[in-house]
């Protein structure tokens, strides 16, 4: 559980804090970061699961950026995670392209967001591979894990351990 200074959206639990649950003997580095790998996942279904319940929205797919949008096993567990199509564009940098888009559109270099649209083009997509039954059993476990570090930082406080 990344919430080294709490938990953001959709929780919004300044008392959270990070945890690793589950060490053993046998735990390696490459475990540790799997489970951030898996963090991320799950925090974006954590939003996603908001966004549908708030918004009524029914996401189709889920077009990813930045560097980690580069690694082929976290989007790969990303469409697993939220049962949906992971689409990586050609360009990954995407905020200054974004920013250079907005200033030719101004500038008149482009003449609308449609023609800017008409340029974005997909890398790889990621299909989900894990059944339903599967990803609601997993999304589970980490629901748990959230809940055992909201408010952490508020018992530690109340027992006087801070």
């Amino acid at each position: 559980m990344p919430a080294f200074v709490g938990l953001g959206a959709p929780h919004w639990d300044q008392y959270a804090r990070g945890l690793i649950i589950g060490l053993t003997r046998g735990t390696g580095r490459a475990h540790l970061v799997r489970a951030t790998l898996e963090a991320i996942a799950y925090l974006t279904r954590d939003v996603l699961e908001e966004m549908r319940k708030d918004a009524g929205i029914d996401v189709r797919e889920l077009r990813v950026d930045g560097g980690a949008s580069r690694n082929d096993f976290l989007m790969q567990l990303q469409a697993d995670i939220l049962g949906l199509k992971v689409v990586r564009p050609l360009i990954s940098e995407t905020t200054s392209l974004g920013a250079a888009y907005l200033a030719g559109l101004a500038a008149g270099y482009w003449s609308s967001l449609s023609e800017i649209a008409s340029m974005w083009k997909a890398e790889k997509t990621f299909e989900p591979k894990i059944r339903a039954d599967e990803r609601d059993r997993l999304y589970k476990v980490w629901r748990r894990a959230v809940e055992r570090a909201l408010g952490w930082a508020k018992i530690l406080r109340e027992a006087n351990l801070e």
